[in-house]
């Protein structure tokens, strides 16, 4: 099976951000998880950090999580950054890849 590089997602990330502000109000800021950590295994999922803005909805968090799937070709697990726990927030920040 062929994975994903941590380059190969910055850069579909890169592409697919000023599409996800516009149509999902949302700012993709990285990812962590198996996938920032090389450690990727078949069926591992990539771990979006996304802030979304104040105005988006349930709609904007499900259109979002679809549309990354879609235009990545694998499972997407979309986390906005304000409802991470307080004490797993410092080591899902600190090994994150930012865009």
């Amino acid at each position: 099976m062929v994975f994903m590089t941590k380059q190969s997602i910055l850069e579909n990330l890169k592409q697919l951000r000023p599409v996800v502000r516009d149509r999902y109000r949302a700012d993709i800021k990285g990812f962590f998880g198996s996938y920032a950590r090389d450690e990727q295994e078949t069926g591992s999922d990539i771990d979006m950090l996304v802030d979304f803005d104040a105005g988006a909805d349930l709609f904007d968090f499900v259109g979002l999580s679809d549309f990354l799937e879609e235009m990545l070709s694998c499972s997407v697990d979309v986390v906005p950054i304000r409802s991470i726990r307080e004490e797993i927030k410092a080591q899902i920040l600190s090994e994150a890849i930012y865009i």
